[in-house]
């Protein structure tokens, strides 16, 4: 069984058909990539997987499980997680305190009033796990806004681990860094993928990201699935490479 299976969804607005037709099955832990040029739909349709928008036609299952009509935050507590483009922390708070919110919450604890000793040592043995998992402990007391861009993006993808998702969704993980924060962020990425088993979807423009850490690529262009497979055979694509450059190598 497949931990996403996406099957035949399409999703107009109006008119205008954003995603036509699209089936993509990912396997348990699969890092498949998606991408596709500027307008391809890709935003779309990690859209239409995460629960923002409900497909017009075709259904979602997460795990075995039909997720069409299931919200967001459902899908969250079902095992699924995302980040989005635009990097979504506290910027006033602390590295620590950010993780700290998510912990809490995955442990249940976020509407209590108090909470015991007990609990309180638990939180924080959680959030020391995911500042060593992200190699965040040097900034760990201080604000997340004074940060570099790579280590807000870092602090980010570990406030989602918190909630202990089977499938983490990664749209643009790289968006707006240097060399070196790119290479340090697909580092963080590949590590959680091979040492927490993680099944990983990410939408990427760096080709050099995608190639070094995907297990299969699944290409979109004008809403519909342009190719799929093994990164060395989407390389070698010419359908691909029309699709990008306007010809073929």
């Amino acid at each position: 069984m497949s931990m996403l299976e996406v099957n035949h969804v399409t999703q107009k607005f109006g008119h205008l058909v954003a995603v036509d037709d699209v089936s993509m099955a990912v396997e348990k832990g699969e890092l498949r990539a998606l991408i596709g040029p500027n307008g391809a739909g890709k935003t779309t349709f990690f859209n239409l997987i995460s629960g923002f928008f409900k497909p017009t036609a075709g259904n979602i299952v997460l795990d075995g499980r039909d997720i069409t009509n299931t919200a967001a935050h459902e899908r969250v507590a079902l095992g699924m997680a995302r980040t989005f483009q635009i990097t979504e922390i506290f910027p006033e708070l602390t590295v620590r305190q950010n993780l700290r919110t998510p912990v809490e919450l995955a442990m249940g604890l976020r509407l209590r009033p108090w909470m015991s000793r007990s609990d309180v040592g638990r939180a924080q043995e959680r959030v020391d796990e995911l500042l060593d998992m992200g190699g965040l402990q040097a900034n760990a007391d201080r604000l997340t806004g004074e940060l570099s861009h790579g280590d807000q993006r870092a602090t980010e993808i570990m406030m989602t681990l918190a909630l202990k998702p089977r499938l983490l969704l990664l749209d643009e993980p790289t968006a707006g860094m240097g060399s070196r924060e790119t290479y340090s962020t697909a580092m963080l990425i590949r590590k959680l993928h091979r040492e927490q088993e993680l099944t990983i979807v990410l939408v990427e423009h760096d080709m050099r990201v995608i190639f070094n850490l995907a297990d299969r690529i699944t290409v979109l262009a004008e809403g519909r699935v342009l190719d799929e497979g093994a990164p060395d055979d989407i390389a070698a694509s010419e359908s691909v490479q029309m699709a990008y450059l306007g010809k073929a190598a």
